[in-house]
């Protein structure tokens, strides 16, 4: 039996991207583990014919006869998943060859801990993602923003099945946003802080595609929370670090820094500047 079910659907996907998402997983120091690749109804042949180049037998190719949509074929990917533990993956990104290792290995010796999610490098950069490690950081989190980068984690299987938890498709493309506020209240978090995995951001990706429907459901889900965790909301909100930048004419720039309830004003010749922006940071450093 296979320890590891690595989890990946397809549509219609760029073919460099989907290589080097497909040989990356196949790249792994660790190798009790299936990969399940499932196609989506694509409507480009090429990405039937690139999974198919590969001949190695942990692949288990799925080929929907009707589209899903991202949330659908995540739950049909679990249910069909063999593996004790589930690795997330997209088609599009990078697991670094050590990610399934060091997850398992870490969810080996933390049965409390559901999920476990790592410290991600956004491909091409230097630029270093880095998320809250403990699990109370990770759920104060959880009020402002998704504490993890959703393809760069492993989640327990036997947690999904226990509590009836599963992608909701209401939520979409924010459904594991939704997911974590959800397994939030049954177990424990955690994030690795090495850097484990590659994100590949461009103007066809997701989180860019579909912006505005992304908002909404981040907007709703939030609201969910702050119901569901009235303590936990009213505890981050008075830990969150805030961040204003305050501009006088358009074009003199000054901080005001707000910090648990302790207040510094920038003012230029006594008078406070009349034009100002504030930003929002979560307690886990996340804009």
């Amino acid at each position: 039996m296979v320890k590891v079910s690595v989890l990946m659907p397809v549509y219609n996907t760029n073919e460099k991207f989907l290589r080097a998402a497909i040989e990356s997983i196949l790249g792994q120091t660790y190798q009790n583990f299936e990969f399940l690749i499932m196609n989506d109804c694509s409507t480009d042949p090429r990405v039937e014919d690139i999974v198919l180049s590969y001949k190695d037998k942990r692949i288990r190719y799925l080929k929907n006869t009707q589209n899903l949509g991202i949330s659908g074929a995540r739950n049909k990917l679990i249910e069909t998943a063999g593996g004790e533990y589930l690795a997330v993956m997209d088609h599009d990104d990078v697991s670094l060859p050590e990610r399934l290792e060091k997850e398992a290995a870490f969810l080996d010796a933390h049965p409390e801990v559901g999920v476990v999610g790592c410290a991600v490098l956004k491909l091409g950069t230097s630029k270093i993602r880095k998320l809250p490690e403990e699990d109370a950081k990770i759920k104060e989190s959880l009020v402002f923003c998704s504490p993890f980068c959703h393809p760069a984690t492993m989640i327990r299987k036997s947690v999904l099945q226990k509590n009836k938890i599963a992608y909701d498709t209401a939520f979409s493309p924010a459904e594991d946003y939704a997911l974590w506020s959800r397994l939030a209240a049954v177990t424990k978090f955690a994030n690795l802080p090495e850097v484990l995995f590659l994100y590949r951001d461009y103007a066809g990706n997701t989180t860019h595609s579909q912006k505005g429907k992304m908002q909404a459901a981040t907007s709703r889900i939030q609201q969910n929370i702050r119901t569901a965790y009235p303590e936990l909301w009213k505890a981050a909100k008075e830990n969150a670090d805030w961040v204003k930048r305050v501009k006088l004419f358009g074009f003199l720039p000054f901080l005001t820094i707000r910090k648990k309830q302790r207040t510094k004003v920038a003012k230029l010749f006594g008078f406070v500047p009349l034009w100002s922006e504030k930003i929002k940071y979560s307690a886990g450093g996340e804009k």
